[in-house]
């Protein structure tokens, strides 16, 4: 294990935070369990005062197919898998198209694209070390209780590349802002839609100092340039208190705080 300093002013996608010293880990170091994992940083909102943050380094970020198991690294871009999968004629990858990250990521927040979700095809996941079926891990839309720290992940595949698939899928996300966000700011709730309450409550495109509800999706919050963390709390806070108000809905956020517990 070794420390790598991160601006998050540049590595995240929302592109909002500090210079940060993080733990980077490597196969065989020992887990810390005072710091908190990270991985791509597409959904995650740096405060000030971060908590200890730790990533996995690249030892996890190796491929493996055998016999029609096919083994990722939880470091792993998700791009790179996409890439894998055309490649090798592999099916049920292709919603991965347009969904920013790693593996890890994915699997930490069940992501995926309407009905196609990264839980739907895998098989098991190393976590801390131990090998876990998917069926005895807690998972729904948008969530995954792993209990620890997913290093590695296995899928049993079938053959069949789709690009139609990929292409339609990417063109579900075609709607999405340009500026920088860390994606949905909140989960849909159930029989309805996040981005329609927003806009319902006269949000869409409303400005906060350099962050913005986009006026293209209302479920985005974007940074104008130069955001600061203050102003994407306040219009991530703002948004539940008006849609609380008005539907009595309380949305919960798919973007991820991260600020120190006092």
């Amino acid at each position: 294990m070794y420390f790598k300093t991160i601006d998050f002013a540049r590595y995240s996608s929302i592109k909002i935070g500090q210079a940060v010293e993080v733990l980077v880990l490597e196969k065989g170091d020992n887990i810390p369990t005072d710091r908190y994992l990270i991985g791509g940083a597409n959904n995650l909102l740096i405060s000030p005062n971060p908590p200890l943050l730790m990533m996995l380094g690249k030892d996890f970020t190796k491929i493996n197919l055998e016999n029609k198991i096919l083994i990722i690294g939880a470091s792993m871009p998700t791009g790179r898998v996409v890439s894998f999968a055309r490649k090798h004629n592999i099916a049920g990858f292709e919603f991965l198209a347009k969904l920013p990250g790693t593996v890890g990521g994915m699997l930490a927040m069940n992501a995926g694209v309407k009905s196609y979700e990264i839980f739907n095809i895998l098989d098991s996941i190393n976590i801390n070390g131990k090998w876990i079926k998917k069926d005895d891990i807690k998972h729904g839309y948008r969530f995954a209780k792993l209990n620890g720290i997913a290093l590695e992940v296995k899928f049993n595949i079938d053959y069949g590349f789709s690009q139609e698939l990929l292409n339609d899928l990417v063109n579900l996300r075609s709607n999405q802002p340009k500026e920088p966000s860390a994606g949905s700011a909140f989960k849909n709730p159930k029989n309805d839609y996040a981005g329609r309450l927003i806009e319902s409550v006269g949000l869409k495109g409303f400005r906060y100092g350099n962050m913005a509800f986009s006026d293209i999706h209302s479920n985005f919050i974007v940074n104008l340039g130069n955001g600061e963390f203050k102003e994407a709390k306040y219009l991530i806070d703002l948004a539940k208190e008006k849609v609380l108000k008005r539907f009595d809905i309380l949305l919960e956020e798919e973007i991820k705080t991260l600020a120190k517990k006092d």
